[in-house]
């Protein structure tokens, strides 16, 4: 798809004839354009679609720019927004970009300005994008990392109360790694971890499951509306495919709980409880031999 056409800009304006030619002109560029008469109807839009960048004018009844651009910042946050004022109104560049916004334009607006203006906002928007999900990976394996998981843990035990389906937590630990690394050395230590990532990615659900490494050795997957049995096999095929790849003398530890919320307590405490008990259920494994999975449902 060409990717200026797959970019979604809003026009917000509650001047009509404004609206319109700035709509034609973001259309002339190559941009899926999409127009809201004031700041409440922008929102509307926002709410039901995917919008990469606003450009909205600064005054406006009821809800004027700066409001606006204060609620994209809290509910909207991938979304940007470029101000556009007249001559005469007196918001500053530098109170815009203090706000919030990543650009600001004069009116009446010079095509060649909007054009550079909106070409400069979606490249560093793309690049900024891109260095977010680099920070948000595990530099080996390409799978999410500590941090991501920290951050999509909360987000999904809420999203599964909210909406009422299960959530199911696995970690596990490579059995014996140290040994392992120490006799082969690093570089096949890596191409485990590489494998196992892969197994990780193999067995799971494409655009479901979330799959991280925590660190060294220890891995997670987050299974969202998967039930006990359907939670257990899943990692039952991990564990078997790693055995199937015989790794040397390396086994896997798999703990695996429920996330349902425990509403007596702290939502913090219990997302807190929730990731103890994983780590216990996969430390129990450990003393239990290894090469198993412990199950805390």
């Amino acid at each position: 798809m060409n990717e200026k056409k797959s970019t979604v800009i809003l026009v917000v304006d509650d001047d009509d004839l404004v609206r319109m030619t700035l709509s034609v002109l973001v259309g002339s560029l190559g941009y899926h354009c999409l127009v809201a008469g004031d700041g409440v109807e922008a929102l509307s839009v926002l709410e039901s679609t995917s919008v990469d960048l606003v450009l909205s004018d600064i005054v406006m009844p009821g809800m004027d720019g700066l409001d606006l651009l204060s609620h994209i910042k809290e509910d909207h946050k991938e979304t940007d927004v470029i101000i556009s004022t007249g001559y005469h109104e007196k918001a500053s560049y530098a109170e815009v970009i203090k706000a919030g916004a990543i650009d600001f334009i004069k009116k009446p607006i010079d095509q060649a300005e909007l054009e550079a203006k909106l070409a400069r906002a979606l490249r560093e928007r793309k690049m900024i994008r891109e260095l977010e999900r680099l920070s948000m990976h595990d530099g080996l394996t390409g799978i999410q990392n500590r941090r991501a998981f920290d951050g999509h843990f909360p987000y999904e035990v809420e999203r599964a109360h909210r909406q009422g389906y299960s959530l199911m937590l696995a970690v596990m630990d490579v059995d014996n790694f140290k040994e392992y690394n120490d006799t082969f050395g690093h570089n096949e230590g890596d191409k485990l971890l590489m494998g196992l990532a892969e197994i990780l990615r193999e067995c799971t659900r494409d655009s479901v499951d979330m799959c991280f490494r925590l660190g060294g050795d220890e891995f997670a997957v987050l299974l969202p509306q998967a039930n006990e049995d359907q939670g257990t096999e899943i990692v039952q095929r991990i564990l078997l495919s790693f055995t199937e790849q015989n790794f040397g003398n390396t086994t896997l530890s798999i703990g695996l709980v429920d996330c349902g919320r425990n509403l007596e307590i702290a939502r913090d405490a219990d997302e807190m409880e929730m990731k103890e008990r994983a780590d216990q259920a996969m430390y129990d494994a450990k003393k239990s031999g290894k090469n198993c999975i412990v199950t805390r449902f």
